[in-house]
């Protein structure tokens, strides 16, 4: 049975990295003693190395060990014996094309439907959606493939942002670039906002945190749905 939190983000204005996800965590992760980072997204450019210390340092709060996916010999071997997973954010385009390229996105994919334990927060949410196409991030890297992990039968657009009223230019909107994607897909895309996540049991998709998701389906006109509420399009 799969069992994600999907995070829009690691940190929420003026918090810590993950603090606001720990009573969440502790929970999801429960069973668990041994965590693996996957630290192929890179935000800013950090090293693999400094980036998994970050996550360590927060893990370290519910005395959880921390390995970086990329400290093993056998990054295969390793996913499919991890006790739980962590993929953190930074730039999609890189987090898909290494995961492609050292042959771990089925890996991966398998092991999540066989309810591997997973946190995804921002580039780590984008890919447990059906492809990466809306994420925000620049294209700095072509992966061979757009398709991802389709843990939830959506795609997600983290760090979801409103129009600012008064604002008279701020390029396109999310929402627009969302429409633009619906004129040449069809897959629903969740609208996921600062502070928010979904959490994955099953077959079942719930939508957490204190902020309402704005939800964009092909043909349709976008609808907020509130927290607590089942992601369902069937």
């Amino acid at each position: 049975m799969k069992n994600l939190l999907l995070a829009s983000t690691s940190t929420v204005f003026g918090g810590s990295y993950l603090d606001y996800l720990l009573p969440e965590l502790n929970n999801h992760f429960k069973d668990a003693e041994r965590l693996i980072f996957i630290p192929y997204a890179r935000p800013g450019g950090i090293t693999h190395d400094s980036y998994t210390d970050k996550a360590r340092e927060a893990f370290d709060n519910l005395d959880i060990e921390v390995v970086g996916l990329h400290e093993f010999n056998d990054p295969k071997a390793a996913l499919q014996n991890a006790e739980a997973v962590f993929t953190g954010g930074g730039n999609t385009f890189l987090l898909v094309d290494q995961l492609y390229k050292n042959d771990l996105m089925a890996t991966l994919r398998e092991r999540i439907f066989e309810g591997l334990p997973y946190l995804g927060t921002s580039a780590g949410t984008n890919i447990a959606g059906v492809s990466m196409q809306t994420t925000n991030d620049m294209p700095i890297i072509y992966p061979p493939s757009f398709k991802t992990i389709g843990a939830v039968p959506f795609n997600i657009n983290p760090h979801y942002l409103d129009p600012i009223e008064g604002i008279e230019h701020m390029g396109e909107t999310r929402e627009t670039r969302i429409a633009e994607f619906h004129h040449f897909n069809t897959i629903p895309v969740v609208g996921l906002r600062e502070g928010s996540w979904i959490a994955v049991n099953g077959k079942t998709n719930t939508l957490k945190g204190s902020l309402s998701a704005r939800i964009f389906e092909a043909g349709k006109k976008p609808y907020e749905l509130e927290s607590g509420s089942v992601l369902n399009f069937d």
